[in-house]
């Protein structure tokens, strides 16, 4: 089963390389089904004048390929950022940090002007609900994030012995089923101490390439 799963985050991570427009800068995420895409970018590297990742793992990795680093604050705009998620539903909503980078990945995804979300069929959920929502949080505000998160519903537990490129700790929380993903955003927005969570609902994907048995399904949002 995991073997056959690889091979969908595979296929989809090669999908996403015909998007790429000649001497673009591109954004590009964090997680297992982007380890195959910057794989791929090895092949078509003369196309890519630089990259901007969203974290320090990714950021090594294109470097292992030889593909210059951009900082985001000398970027315009990016054509498009590549990404996976935890879960995408039929709007393109997705729930993701369950790498630690979704910070960086929702700042690089709000600057793109189309993002694609790359994942296997196992990610692509009609509710979200059954994976936790990650929550940067400074570390002072640990416990009042934890006490405000439980006030809208949620159980709260901290992912031990992690801290975040930025620098901070991260809060699984899981709330249950999820109707309403785009306000419960707004409201975790809100929180004091939290620099930003896991639900990208006001900025979904714009194209999701999904890895089915079938081959890649594409849908536009």
């Amino acid at each position: 089963m995991l073997d056959q799963v690889c091979e969908l985050k595979k296929i989809a991570a090669i999908s996403a390389i015909d998007y790429i427009e000649p001497d673009s800068i591109i954004g590009v995420g964090t997680g297992s089904t982007i380890k195959y895409f910057i794989e791929e970018l090895a092949m078509v590297s003369s196309k890519i004048r630089a990259a901007i990742p969203s974290s320090t793992v990714s950021a090594n990795a294109l470097k292992n390929i030889n593909i210059p680093l951009a900082d985001l604050n000398d970027v315009g705009e990016l054509s498009i950022y590549v990404d996976g998620a935890d879960q995408i539903n039929h709007l393109g909503q997705m729930i993701k940090g369950g790498g630690g980078a979704l910070t960086k990945e929702k700042i690089i995804a709000s600057v793109a002007k189309t993002f694609i979300c790359i994942v296997d069929e196992t990610k692509n959920t009609k509710a979200f609900g059954t994976f936790p929502i990650p929550i940067e949080v400074i570390k002072i505000a640990r416990s009042y994030v934890a006490r405000e998160c439980i006030k809208l519903g949620g159980t709260p537990k901290l992912r031990e012995n992690y801290t975040t490129d930025n620098g901070n700790v991260i809060l699984d929380v899981a709330f249950g089923i999820i109707n309403e993903p785009i306000s419960l955003e707004y409201k975790l927005n809100n929180i004091n101490g939290i620099v930003s969570n896991g639900i990208f609902g006001a900025r979904g994907a714009d194209i999701a390439l999904i890895g089915t048995n079938q081959g890649v399904k594409k849908y536009a949002y």
